[in-house]
């Protein structure tokens, strides 16, 4: 597939039939700089042809999901250490998605002694490859704000979608070998959303349904992500930053991964001939009716994608009278505790209710208002949920 790179002095040189890559991309995929980088520029130069990309653009940060125990198990564990072994390490500013435990909170919470070794091990080869150990699923509310504009490589749904649609960098849904792949060698390949003619909106979505609430936004973006594909542009609605984190969640769901908001986000939108869907105050009332398969949850877990600073307040000072755990980034744990001192709250970091073997602590069904928790809890975890605002599942 590929061929060797000629004597020249230019600085691109072709090496397939698709992909162009420079004389120090070349020399990577020949191993001159290591088993580890060579590894990570092979899957590069694949991904890149498959999806006819022309190039390996610079990026500005990665996110490596694939973190958790309990999605990766043992064979991903080996399958990070072989690479490590490798000698593989970061060129790139790259932070680590949420893991199967807060491992701090691990014997207070129940966690099984084995489970949480086998995390720390995960994160300690992460590490040892140069990945910052944010465990996060919102790494832009943990310091690591890309700008508008910017490319990186990120591969949670949710930070993707977020990514795209309300701070304008540009990202596709990176795995989690490629975006390991791009943290390693600092580059992705250039195609799909980080083209600019490729992030227009392909339909639109006039909301009549009247969207109050966090959750009726995560039921929004529910519904459209199971149904449709493609960008949407969104009218009749005024969204916050937090309300468009969790309907952008709930969109992943399904294939989509940027979204606009007429007059929110803040891409510019040339009026086109859209294909339209009309969102009713009946599919609002549908998608509360397919996320729900419980009335009483066992806990009341509220962070995903991660809680900000902010969000996690507004639910402490509600005084929860059902035992509710807030998931948010370890670099806001500490602002958010001080405020839950005598709550009726746990705050928990570096892990989230979708990627934590919450069957294994004797949890069996859990409230949440994010649609994106709804689904992966019921479909990866085989718990009950009760899908509904926050103010009604605490009380």
């Amino acid at each position: 597939m590929l061929r060797s790179l000629l004597e020249k002095k230019d600085t691109i040189e072709p090496s397939s039939d698709k992909m162009e890559l420079t004389k120090s991309e070349e020399n990577i995929l020949q191993g001159k700089e290591g088993e580890g980088k060579k590894k990570a520029m092979e899957i590069l130069v694949t991904l890149g042809e498959i999806n006819e990309a022309e190039k390996l653009i610079p990026v500005k940060s990665v996110q490596v999901s694939g973190v958790s125990y309990m999605t990766i198990g043992d064979a991903g564990l080996d399958f990070i250490r072989d690479w490590a072994n490798a000698g593989a390490k970061a060129a790139a500013f790259a932070t680590l998605n949420p893991s199967g435990v807060d491992i701090d909170m691990a014997e207070e919470l129940g966690y099984p002694e084995d489970f949480t070794k086998k995390q720390k091990q995960i994160i300690d080869v992460y590490t040892s490859m140069g990945i910052t150990p944010s465990c996060t699923c919102t790494p832009y509310l943990a310091g690591n704000v890309p700008k508008s504009g910017e490319h990186i490589a990120w591969a949670e749904s949710s930070s993707v979608i977020y990514a795209n649609s309300v701070l304008g960098a540009r990202t596709n849904v990176e795995s989690g070998v490629s975006a390991l792949a791009c943290a390693i060698v600092g580059k992705t390949p250039y195609y799909g959303l980080h083209i600019e003619k490729n992030r227009k909106p392909t339909f639109e979505v006039k909301v009549e349904a009247d969207i109050k609430d966090a959750a009726d936004y995560a039921a929004l973006g529910y519904i459209i992500g199971q149904e449709s594909e493609g960008i949407p542009l969104f009218r009749g609605i005024k969204p916050s930053k937090d309300e468009m984190k969790l309907m952008g969640a709930a969109l992943a769901t399904g294939s989509i991964h940027m979204f606009h908001v007429d007059g929110i986000t803040q891409e510019k939108i040339k009026e086109e001939n859209l294909e339209k869907i009309i969102f009713t105050k009946s599919d609002l009332k549908d998608a509360y009716a397919k996320l729900n398969t419980e009335d009483e949850p066992d806990v009341v877990c509220i962070g995903c994608p991660h809680c900000s600073v902010e969000e996690a307040v507004e639910v402490i000072k509600s005084n929860p009278k059902k035992e509710t755990w807030i998931f948010t980034a370890r670099k806001n744990k500490d602002a958010i505790e001080k405020h839950a001192r005598g709550k009726n709250v746990k705050i928990i970091s570096d892990t989230c209710m979708v990627v934590s073997p919450l069957k294994a602590l004797g949890i069996k069904s859990v409230g949440v208002n994010s649609a994106k928790a709804a689904f992966y809890c019921r479909n990866l975890s085989g718990l009950g949920v009760k899908f509904d605002k926050i103010k009604n599942l605490i009380k």
